[in-house]
């Protein structure tokens, strides 16, 4: 059994329904639709095929938005345009045709925020520029690591807080679009503070789809523990994140970062370049293979696909292989200690000890699996936390939580509708994971969710059963109670 789950990111050369088939069947458990390269209409095209593909795998599978976010780049650029080291070159606020002395940008605030002495990186960082003097609207550089530049190349700022929006226009378009279609998550592009991810959530209105702040930006690592508590989820973006601060920094960013979102009971995402080789190759190589199982060694919840699958010729051997390593790599390592568990019921939060004890309980009792049923999610988020051996079944009446739940480790989601009576909720649930192959007769598993109230956090029991010959019948005698669900 896979615990860690699978994003692949949906592009031209995925959004067959063949090729939706496949990524499913080879282990994709969560779709990107990267709105930087699409515009709504492929976003919605896009969005309703992978709807259609889960619905014929008889699956839950995610969609995450992903939002383009304020990143700053040249404009149009001459063809072959090279920067020659040491000479001079202009940054421009507006529209032009950029050259060889100059090119425009898309921030008019620029020349305000940067001082001479800045460094500017042009391309994921390919080309270096020197900051010489500020005009009017005018940024004056010196080359200092030439190259090619192309058109609508990225440009990052080092070091230097620039005064943008983080929500764009195009965002906000975007953001409207995925509440109408119903997304499931939606990923913040270059995040920088807390109060970011509180802006976003303005534009969520009343809707309650989980947020991925994606950390790339200098700013985002010293405000990571406040951004940990205000995001649902948090994603190592290794890509900008390497331009911004450097690629020895990375490594160890990437580690503080995971144990923040440990420590914090929040799900982590790491992307970028995973298994880059697989664009154009069958076979990642040795180095990716390690780079996935070494963030599977730190306790990520998922691990995510870009170009591989969006653009690249072996999209479906990209998840199947990454698919392998995840396993590989948990074979390895699952039973190692993950802390004293006790200390998740501190400050009086039942929630928490509850899903600390149930942990104890499975290894102790060898139980089969670990059942949370629930309205939110919110249990088997508690549970997965741990990083129990067995598997944990999350039983929710909502294909929305069921497909949420695919971000978050070893949880296997079953969308079931449950009856308020206690009792019979327990049946339900019992009976649903049978059937789903995840118990059989004979073997234990212990259910936990909660009778004393349906506001969030209330899970208050657990409840360990063996499963009989007959699960049809139900195995629980009734009782005046009348609330079985978490949350």
């Amino acid at each position: 059994m896979r615990r860690a789950k699978i994003i692949a990111t949906i592009g031209p050369g995925s959004d067959a329904p063949e090729r939706l088939d496949a990524l499913i069947a080879a282990g994709m458990d969560v779709a990107r639709l990267n709105s930087s390269h699409s515009g709504l209409p492929e976003l919605e095209s896009r969005c309703a095929a992978v709807r259609a593909a889960a619905e014929r795998s008889g699956r839950a599978v995610a969609v995450m938005l992903d939002l383009a976010g304020p990143k700053l780049r040249v404009g149009v650029m001459a063809r072959d345009t090279v920067l020659a080291s040491g000479e001079p070159f202009m940054l421009v606020a507006g529209e032009c045709e950029g050259d060889s002395s100059r090119a425009c940008v898309n921030y008019p605030g620029l020349a305000r925020d940067l001082r001479p002495g800045d460094r500017l990186l042009l391309d994921d960082g390919r080309l270096e520029l020197s900051v010489t003097a500020i005009g009017d609207g005018v940024v004056e550089t010196r080359v200092t690591t030439g190259g090619v530049l192309g058109s609508n190349k990225g440009v990052n700022v080092p070091g230097t807080t620039l005064g943008i929006d983080p929500i764009t226009q195009r965002d906000r378009e975007a953001i409207e679009w995925g509440i109408a279609a119903g997304v499931d998550l939606v990923a913040m592009s270059f995040v920088r503070s807390a109060s970011d991810i509180g802006q976003l959530r303005g534009l969520l209105g009343e809707t309650d789809v989980p947020v991925v702040a994606k950390i790339e930006k200098h700013e985002a690592i010293a405000d990571i523990e406040a951004i940990v508590d205000a995001t649902d989820v948090v994603m190592v973006a290794r890509g900008d994140l390497g331009v911004e601060t450097s690629a020895e920094a990375v490594p160890v960013l990437q580690r503080r970062i995971i144990g923040a979102c440990r420590s914090a009971g929040v799900p982590v995402i790491v992307a970028t370049q995973m298994l880059e080789s697989m664009t154009s190759s069958p076979r990642p190589t040795r180095a990716e293979a390690s780079d996935v199982a070494n963030a599977i060694f730190d306790g990520v919840d998922a691990v995510m696909l870009s170009a591989e699958t969006a653009v690249g010729a072996y999209p479906t051997e990209s998840v199947a292989t990454m698919a392998r390593i995840i396993v590989r790599a948990e074979e390895a390592s699952l039973g190692e200690p993950v802390g004293d568990r006790r200390s998740a019921g501190e400050n009086g939060d039942v929630t928490q000890a509850v899903s600390a004890a149930v942990c104890d309980l499975a290894e102790d009792l060898d139980l089969a699996a670990i059942v949370t049923a629930t309205q939110s999610g919110a249990t088997a988020r508690a549970v997965a936390r741990h990083r129990v051996r067995v598997p944990i079944i999350a039983v929710t009446p909502h294909a929305s939580v069921a497909r949420r739940l695919q971000v978050v480790w070893g949880v296997r989601p079953l969308v079931v509708p449950l009856a308020d009576d206690t009792d019979l909720m327990l049946g339900d649930v019992l009976r649903a994971v049978v059937e789903a192959g995840h118990a059989r007769a004979g073997e234990r598993v212990a259910i936990t969710a909660g009778v004393a109230a349906r506001a969030a956090g209330a899970t208050d029991f657990i409840l360990v059963r063996e499963i009989g010959r007959d699960v049809t019948a139900n195995p629980f005698t009734p009782s005046t109670s009348t609330s079985g669900l978490d949350d």
